[in-house]
């Protein structure tokens, strides 16, 4: 850590003698643009498979560019050490990526935006690690420049037989896949990049809490662009006063704790098991409705675990469990048909969508009408009602889950026509869902349904 700071410490003092045409870049106004520095994570900013962009900080920042009246320009960098270079000479106004704050670094820190804690994770089948000690003869490895880095090198002093690794160029969740593979022996990692893997790999258990809290933070230059520092805290400021943070937080991270072990072996048992019979059916229906048939399919698989047979006892069966009434509604005639439940499932939840208010946006937009292809948009539209009576946001999916379980309390119910819903289970259907959906996006390609719309074979019922 010390090499480290000292190498950060002389980019500050050579960039101060740098020849003029590595000068700081010109503040935002005049550049017209806001310079992020950043790095690949599965929290902060993550390019997905179909090549859009997100993350916890990503969208955070392109709400603070929109603050600014600039537009935001992310460069990518091999990793945190040298994402804060970048800002420490001049590349970047600032740094966001998943950094821990660090006063000892050459930086100015903005307010937290989240806070960390941090672990050491290794296989389920591990021997225990009680207590620092234990440490001794182990391999942990960890991200060069990261707080858990600096902790465990203080650990290493104490207990000279453990092994410090830092990976080259390997993320979080890199790691943690070579833990799960067994090729490596300990990670150290904070407790939401474990969640976050734990998700794929259910074999991966936590083993030791690390002694360390931090906080993610971004960071600018110390003295340079005034203006810039205290357009952040203010925007940071409010989006904790009106809950923005807390918005965004819960779309990455509020739902990555709700299954437990069995819970997610089960899925990924079924995924090889079950989902190969049906993939064609749900990138079919993904062509005819546009919803991305990953979560199409992790719809059905809340609703049914992708068996075709399955009945309840209320009576909707299927693997999409449709309902008589819908059912004739969509035209299904044989909802034990796997491909009819799943076209009909596809089209109803693609109808309650549009149903929808313009102004709900994604993803809240696809929460809210999977909670009602639950409840029936006639308790989703009464919930939405409270929620204005609460003065709570109903276009947000956050602020939605807190009122739909109270469509089960008589004191709410009666004011609604269609009477009482279980909406506790509703919120817990979709938080579910959401998880299965994250997974197969991890695991599972997308499909380009372009190339297969004339592929695409309609019998004279349409189905």
């Amino acid at each position: 850590m010390l090499r480290i700071l000292f190498c950060l410490l002389l980019a500050v003092m050579m960039a101060g003698c740098a020849p003029e045409k590595s000068a700081r870049i010109a503040d935002f106004r005049t550049l017209g643009e806001l310079r992020v520095a950043t790095r690949m994570d599965a929290v902060s900013y993550r390019v997905e498979a179909d090549g859009t962009v997100s993350g916890f900080e990503y969208d955070l920042l392109m709400r603070l560019g929109e603050t600014l009246g600039v537009p935001v320009r992310f460069i990518v960098y091999p990793d945190s050490l040298r994402a804060m270079d970048a800002v420490i000479n001049g590349e970047a106004h600032l740094a966001a990526a998943g950094l821990a704050r660090n006063d000892r670094l050459p930086l100015r820190w903005s307010a937290p935006l989240r806070e960390l804690d941090y672990v050491l994770a290794g296989k389920a089948d591990a021997a225990e690690i009680d207590r620092e000690s234990d440490l001794g003869g182990h391999k942990v490895s960890v991200r060069r420049g990261s707080l858990p880095a600096d902790a465990l090198e203080r650990i290493r002093q104490r207990v000279p037989d453990l092994q410090v690794h830092y990976p080259h160029r390997a993320g979080d969740q890199d790691l943690l896949q070579q833990l799960a593979e067994g090729s490596l022996d300990l990670v150290a990692t904070d407790r939401v990049h474990y969640a976050l893997a734990a998700r794929i790999h259910p074999a991966l258990a936590i083993v030791y809490d690390l002694p360390i809290k931090s906080h993610i933070a971004w960071a600018m230059p110390r003295d340079h662009d005034a203006d810039l520092g205290r357009t952040v805290e203010g925007f940071l400021a409010d989006a904790a006063g009106n809950g923005l943070i807390a918005r965004v937080a819960d779309r990455y991270f509020g739902h990555v704790r709700r299954l437990n072990d069995v819970d997610i072996e089960t899925f990924l048992g079924r995924v090889q098991e079950r989902l190969p019979r049906f993939r064609s059916h749900f990138q079919e229906a993904q062509a005819r409705t546009g919803i991305d048939w990953r979560y199409l399919a992790a719809l059905s698989y809340q609703e049914s675990h992708w068996d075709p047979l399955a009945t309840s006892r209320t009576g909707v069966r299927g693997i999409m469990m449709l309902t008589v009434d819908t059912a004739d509604r969509l035209g299904v005639a044989d909802r034990l048909d796997a491909r009819q439940s799943i076209l009909g499932g596809a089209r109803y939840l693609a109808m309650i969508r549009e149903q929808l208010p313009d102004e709900i946006a994604e993803p809240d937009r696809s929460w809210m009408a999977t909670a009602a292809y639950n409840l029936g948009m006639g308790h989703m539209n009464g919930a939405r009602a409270i929620a204005r009576k609460l003065g709570k946001d109903d276009a947000s999916w956050w602020e939605m889950k807190s009122v739909l379980p109270l469509l089960s309390r008589q004191d709410y119910a009666a004011r609604l026509k269609s009477g009482p819903a279980r909406g506790g289970e509703a919120v817990i259907m979709t938080e579910n869902i959401r998880n299965y959906h994250d997974i197969l996006m991890r695991i599972e390609a997308p499909f380009d349904a372009r190339k297969a719309v004339p592929k695409l074979r309609l019998s004279a019922s349409g189905w």
